[in-house]
């Protein structure tokens, strides 16, 4: 009697193995497509909504029609001098100008001392500076509010630069770190074998070297400082309201005038759409200045 010999299950061919394997490539594919248009349209829903709105009559404003005639009447109208916004885009510079030129020099000479020199409690002391960041401005502006009444300081651009300092100053720092570590410490101690100070090392050879970090640190702050609202809203009265916070007074009889605060919009976004460009370029200038090192 002859034994029975059990067959083989088929195997698949390399060709039907190659056509799984696009098949499968394809549909991640498309799921990568779609996830990333839906995360597109969450991102820009709100700024399209809000530019559509900025060029709407009023009539249309509470229409969900993409169909209008489009009006420049609502950026006329935020510069009436009811509304003040000249005035509050000049407050608004002044304070983050003079943040940034203030916070820049200070974190450039902290961050250069972090990255080259050995003293005690560094590693400490620059954990706390990053930890900072974390602390939720709502529960300090109370202790700030007190202070700067005490102080007669309430709604003076000193208050506002010296809360944005306080914001500023731990990313500034820690930004250009980073940079600053990416130099090549052997172009510094060449010049200070030659005789140069350490104050001339910083501004001859550092500086130039970290420059792209230096400007990317310095727009992200004048756009945090730009955008500042909580602090700017609690100590302000009159005198230095800045623009994120003049919105808040775009209320007539009927309830808040959306096509006037959209316009507003646009002029606080606007300027830090371009800053943005900046930062991108020079943000990939200081990532291969590390990756060359």
């Amino acid at each position: 009697m002859s034994a029975v010999v059990p067959r083989r299950a088929p195997t698949r061919s390399a060709e039907e193995r190659r056509a799984a394997l696009l098949r499968r490539r394809r549909v991640l594919k498309a799921l990568e497509i779609l996830t990333l248009i839906a995360v597109a349209i969450i991102i820009l829903f709100p700024i399209v909504w809000m530019v559509m709105t900025a060029f709407k009559s009023p009539r249309y404003v509470y229409s969900y029609t993409m169909w209008f005639p489009p009006t420049l009447e609502n950026f006329q109208q935020v510069f009436n001098p009811r509304w003040r916004i000249a005035e509050k885009i000049v407050n608004s510079t002044v304070i983050a100008v003079s943040t940034v030129v203030v916070a820049i020099p200070i974190a450039v000479c902290a961050a250069y001392a972090f990255s080259r020199l050995h003293f005690p409690l560094k590693r400490a002391m620059f954990q706390w500076i990053l930890l900072t960041q974390f602390i939720p401005a709502v529960t300090i502006v109370l202790p700030f509010y007190v202070m700067f009444r005490n102080l007669a300081l309430l709604d003076t651009y000193y208050a506002l630069i010296l809360v944005d300092l306080a914001i500023v100053l731990p990313y500034a720092i820690w930004t250009i770190k980073g940079f600053i570590d990416a130099i090549p410490i052997e172009t510094e101690e060449a010049a200070i074998v030659d005789g140069a100070s350490r104050a001339r090392v910083i501004w001859d050879i550092v500086v130039p070297m970290a420059r792209p970090g230096i400007l990317t640190a310095a727009i992200f702050c004048f756009i945090i400082t730009w955008n500042e609202f909580l602090f700017g809203y609690l100590l302000s009265r009159e005198s230095v309201v800045p623009l994120p916070v003049g919105i808040v007074g775009f209320v007539l009889e009927r309830g808040p005038v959306w096509e006037l605060i959209a316009a507003t919009g646009i002029i606080i976004t606007v300027p830090m759409f371009f800053f943005a460009m900046i930062i991108q370029k020079h943000f990939t200038k200081g990532m291969n200045l590390g990756a060359v090192r």
